[in-house]
C-alpha cells in the first residue's frame, strides 16, 4: 500500500533538485561576469573574489553555495536564520583572508557547503 507523499514528506526531495536546478549556472543564463553573490565585473573586487570570478570551479561552488544559503535561510525563523546570517558572514571573513590562494579557497567553501548540506540534512528530523 503506497501513501501519498505529504507537503512536509516531499519538502527535502523538492528541496534538493531546487537546489540542483539552481546550482547550475546555466539555470541563470551565467556568464563569465557573474558569480551567484557578487558581480565580476565590479571595480573593486577582492583578490579572492578575482580568483572565484578566474576559476570555473570556485564560480560553481559559489553559485551552490549562494544558492543552498538562500534557500536554506528562508526555510528557517529568526532565530536559526540569524544565526546562519552571523555564520555567514564569519565565513566570508575566512575566504577573505584566503586572498587569491585557489586551494584556500576551495577549502573554504568545501567547508561551509558541508555545514550548510549538514543543516539540511536535519531538516527531516524529528525535534
Amino acid at each position: 500500500m503506497h501513501t501519498k507523499p505529504t507537503a512536509l514528506t516531499a519538502l527535502p526531495a523538492m528541496l534538493a533538485l531546487t537546489v540542483s536546478l539552481l546550482a547550475t549556472p546555466s539555470f541563470f543564463g551565467a556568464s563569465d561576469a557573474n558569480a551567484a553573490s557578487f558581480n565580476c565585473s565590479a571595480r573593486n573586487l577582492t583578490a579572492n573574489e578575482q580568483t572565484i570570478c578566474s576559476d570555473l570551479q570556485l564560480n560553481d561552488d559559489d553559485v551552490k553555495m549562494a544558492t543552498m544559503y538562500t534557500m536554506l535561510k528562508g526555510l528557517f525563523a529568526m532565530g536559526v536564520s540569524g544565526n546562519m546570517a552571523d555564520d555567514q558572514r564569519a565565513w566570508l571573513k575566512t575566504r577573505e583572508a584566503c586572498g587569491a590562494d585557489v586551494a584556500c579557497i576551495s577549502k573554504a567553501y568545501k567547508v561551509r557547503i558541508g555545514q550548510l548540506q549538514k543543516l539540511y540534512d536535519g531538516i527531516d528530523k524529528p525535534i
